[in-house]
């Protein structure tokens, strides 16, 4: 990466925690040789600055983690341009599929070759199954053994995340496992999404969710825990609240999620959730972020409707299966 500071400029770290959020350059040192120090430097959104340790995310969706100590200099810097002519990036099913875990991390995770399981205590199917792509290193009938084990070990149902196009789909079905909760990935530019209208009052935006966004998300239930770990996870999370409306974005290299897009009914048709969606949209733009995805449940007709009009086309389709009762 291009250095971003001249060769003879004072150097001076000239960022504090409390430019988390914000595009910076930083200079670290990285090694001394014969008494001669090499310096390495770095550009992205400053992620977190917590107990000594500065957590930079690159646009490539890199996380970097430099001591503070080793910090020489850094300041903040213009948010990335938005590049309104930027495509969709061409990529597989599995691996929209990995970038969406990442989005969404369980609190707890094992290698089953390539697959994944994960585990969050029961909060949402998605960060509580196998995302199973790829190769799980062994037969199927014994992969699917080591994931019923698993589970079981944690008291919780085993359940595979499959892309349609899996070729395990089919051999998982005729073992008994029962297809559940079709979902899709859905893709868009992100510039058009920038240039939607604000709400007549402002959107806040925030790295964790207030009492007011936590108390209109109704998905935690009991697991209020769990779920705070889950959906404050992610390279880049961003949380957008509004008086009736709240929404959530990760932003990943090129990748921007939305989530969590809810009105509340008393506030319905008045444009909240474009206005949360644009505030999102345009800090993911800042951050270098070039297409917008979402997952929404296949049945659900009026959010795809909305998806339509903002763009959005279906890039593939997944499942869950879960052993027989």
């Amino acid at each position: 990466m291009p250095a971003d500071f001249s060769a003879g400029a004072r150097l001076e770290v000239r960022i504090t925690p409390a430019d988390v959020g914000k595009r910076v350059s930083v200079r670290q040192l990285a090694d001394v040789t014969d008494g001669r120090p090499t310096f390495t430097d770095t550009v992205g959104v400053l992620a977190s600055w917590d107990e000594g340790v500065v957590q930079i995310t690159r646009r490539t969706g890199e996380s970097v983690r430099i001591a503070e100590s080793a910090l020489v200099a850094g300041k903040v810097v213009p948010p990335a341009p938005v590049r309104r002519g930027a495509a969709v990036p061409a990529v597989t099913d599995g691996e929209l599929d990995a970038v969406a875990a990442r989005a969404w991390p369980a609190t707890e995770t094992a290698p089953l070759g390539d697959w994944t399981l994960r585990y969050a205590g029961g909060f949402t199917r998605r960060a509580n199954s196998v995302l199973a792509v790829g190769d799980p290193g062994l037969p199927l009938g014994e992969a699917l053994a080591a994931v019923e084990r698993w589970y079981g070990e944690r008291g919780a149902t085993p359940y595979l995340q499959l892309p349609d196009s899996s070729p395990y789909a089919a051999a998982a079905a005729g073992r008994g496992w029962a297809r559940e909760a079709d979902t899709l990935v859905r893709t868009a530019p992100l510039a058009p999404l920038t240039l939607l209208p604000d709400a007549a009052e402002p959107v806040a935006l925030s790295r964790t969710p207030d009492a007011d966004w936590l108390a209109a998300y109704h998905r935690t239930g009991d697991l209020a825990d769990a779920a705070l770990a889950v959906v404050t996870g992610g390279p880049s999370v961003w949380f957008a609240r509004t008086p009736g409306a709240i929404g959530r974005a990760v932003v990943d290299g090129p990748w921007a999620l939305f989530g969590a897009v809810e009105v509340i009914p008393s506030h319905r048709r008045r444009g909240l959730a474009l206005a949360v969606m644009g505030a999102l949209a345009r800090q993911a733009a800042r951050e270098g972020a070039t297409a917008a995805y979402l997952q929404v449940e296949a049945d659900n007709d009026a959010a795809r409707a909305l998806y339509d009009r903002l763009g959005f086309t279906d890039h593939h389709g997944y499942h869950y299966r879960r052993p027989a009762a």
